[in-house]
């Protein structure tokens, strides 16, 4: 049986013609009687009948007319509840990181969440602090912490946030790819970052004597991939982010002693907000599958 046969079967009945239940539905009279003999036809009942003056229900149809009644208030609110589901859905979503994590990681997402729920206005924030998510600085944040989260925040782990020392391949060609941290002095190094990023990567490398091997510094952390690509020098790089360059060599192990878990985080005040949860589920689904992807890749 076609439900759809249910409409036609409907106006039938509450007009009392096929050519009055075409005008209702702005279909032709052909199309509604065709349709209700195959919807008699399917069933195996005579539902109407056909006289001179027009279509009368028989002692059948009348007893199905509620039932079809119904069928027809669920698809009204079936039809209703997704409109305002759709409806739950429209606004702005604004989500902070990294700027590197912005240009590499979300942004080529972006299309696809853009087709999936063009009614989601997304903003991307790369603020290099952290934004308050309890004050409403931000629905979601890509964030690398350590330890508890703050109270109020909830979130999926991504992956554990390794960074590691990178070069091109065309540093590679012309210098050499250092496998040691000895070899390293050999190499120049790009420093900066920006910020907290950058007192990290700094106390890092006057730990392994390397500080003095900085050439050059750059202010954000887009600056350190973007001198890496240009085979300006070596430089640390979230692994989630260089595994993913094919023209980048893993110099160096990452450092397994940071304690750092890249995380996905929103307020509990938000968090079943249609929006921001399907915004969420999207970005959890994509970066848990690239991060599966990137794993796959690295030698056993």
């Amino acid at each position: 049986m076609d439900w759809n046969d249910l409409r036609y079967f409907l106006a039938v009945a509450r007009s009392g013609s096929t050519l009055a239940a075409a005008k209702t539905l702005r279909v032709s009279q052909t199309t509604v009687a065709r349709r209700v003999a195959a919807l008699e036809g399917a069933l195996g009942l005579r539902l109407f009948d056909r006289r001179q003056a027009g279509y009368a229900l028989t002692p059948t149809g009348e007893s199905l007319l509620t039932r079809a009644e119904q069928v027809e208030r669920a698809a009204t609110e079936f039809s209703e509840g997704a409109a305002s589901h759709a409806r739950d859905l429209r606004g702005t979503v604004k989500i902070s990181m990294a700027d590197i994590f912005a240009t590499t990681l979300i942004a080529p997402l972006l299309r696809e969440l853009r087709d999936l729920h063009p009614e989601i206005l997304v903003e991307l924030d790369t603020f290099a602090g952290l934004r308050d998510l309890g004050a409403g600085e931000a629905d979601v944040a890509l964030r690398s912490t350590t330890g508890e989260q703050p109270a109020g925040i909830v979130g999926r782990k991504i992956c554990d946030d390794d960074w590691a020392f990178y070069c091109s391949r065309i540093y590679g060609d012309r210098f050499g790819v250092p496998a040691s941290v000895q070899e390293l002095r050999e190499h120049a190094l790009v420093g900066g970052g920006g910020g907290h990023l950058w007192r990290e990567y700094q106390a890092f490398l006057k730990r392994l004597g390397l500080e003095d091997r900085v050439t050059m510094h750059y202010d954000s952390a887009n600056g350190l991939l973007s001198a890496v690509r240009a085979g300006v020098g070596i430089a640390v790089l979230p692994c989630i982010v260089a595994d993913a360059e094919a023209d980048f060599i893993r110099c160096l192990a990452p450092r397994r002693d940071h304690g750092r878990v890249l995380w996905l985080a929103t307020h509990e005040r938000v968090r079943h907000v249609p929006r921001v949860r399907v915004v969420i589920d999207f970005l959890y689904d994509r970066l848990s599958r690239h991060v599966r992807e990137l794993q796959a890749k690295q030698p056993a």
